[in-house]
């Protein structure tokens, strides 16, 4: 199998129509044989002025929505907008002078807007999680609380839910929370996950060691960058080329079969997107 054989998805890369390369990283990835993509939209804070009103979660929702039609335009597949509130805002908040509590109410309507646009078929999925860094209790708590009302939005409007969180590898405990909120843990994604990973479905970041092992432990699995689109860190996590030329080396070892998991049946079973279908060359 070639790489033009076959579907290329990125599950989680930004774009930045405001101060980014934005179509431009695009078309980046196309050129080295990407196809789909789930463009997450950037931290609030990074793209509009801050507030704490629903109108700022819109802003910066519409933003993603547009820059994912944007780059639809230069793929021979198409992006997905995948919205929700990175968890590292109830520090900005907390900062700022809000309680934890005060803090969870502001991520949660936001999270309550991302699921109208996924009802509205304006994105596929939503994303949500908790702090990857050292935080007091009473953050954490609030936290976990804004990560499950992000569970029991995305059961109510059926979707998938992407999970920034810290890392680790047992994270079953944080499937069983979903899965009593109505939401099956197939839907739930580990953004930025090493090869192994228990409970949720793991997006394994383009590492090759990582991919080593998620190929040997035969199980659901995406593939990411996080490339973040910030010109003063221009390739950061990973640069849009790394997925495809990753996908080229897996078939080059012959993991047909794991590139087949990863960009067409995986995407399939999660997301309800067929890669394949929606694949024009």
């Amino acid at each position: 199998m070639d790489i033009d054989d076959t579907p290329v998805l990125d599950n989680h890369l930004h774009l930045d129509p405001v101060n980014g390369r934005n179509v431009a990283a695009a078309e980046e990835f196309a050129s080295q044989g990407g196809t789909h993509l789930l463009v997450l939209n950037k931290p609030s804070w990074h793209l509009v002025e801050k507030g704490t009103d629903e109108a700022i979660f819109r802003e910066v929702f519409d933003l993603t929505v547009e820059a994912a039609a944007a780059a639809t335009e230069v793929l021979d597949g198409r992006a997905w907008p995948v919205l929700g509130v990175h968890p590292a805002l109830i520090s900005k908040l907390v900062d700022g002078g809000y309680t934890p509590p005060e803090a969870r109410d502001i991520m949660q309507a936001g999270l309550d807007v991302a699921a109208e646009y996924v009802d509205n078929s304006d994105a596929l999925a939503m994303k949500s999680g908790r702090p990857h860094y050292d935080v007091d209790d009473a953050v954490w708590e609030a936290s976990n609380e804004v990560m499950c009302h992000g569970f029991e939005r995305a059961a109510d409007v059926g979707c998938a839910i992407q999970l920034h969180t810290e890392g680790g590898e047992d994270f079953e405990a944080v499937a069983r929370w979903a899965e009593d909120r109505g939401l099956d843990r197939t839907q739930v994604v580990k953004h930025y996950s090493g090869g192994q990973l228990h409970g949720p479905v793991k997006s394994v970041l383009a590492d090759k060691d990582e991919l080593e092992i998620a190929v040997e432990t035969d199980e659901p699995f995406l593939m990411e960058t996080d490339y973040i689109d910030d010109p003063d860190r221009p390739g950061a996590v990973l640069g849009p080329k790394t997925v495809p030329r990753r996908v080229r080396w897996l078939l080059e070892n012959g993991h047909e079969d794991a590139v087949r998991t990863a960009h067409v049946e995986t995407p399939k079973a999660v997301y309800g997107i067929d890669t394949e279908a929606t694949l024009e060359r």
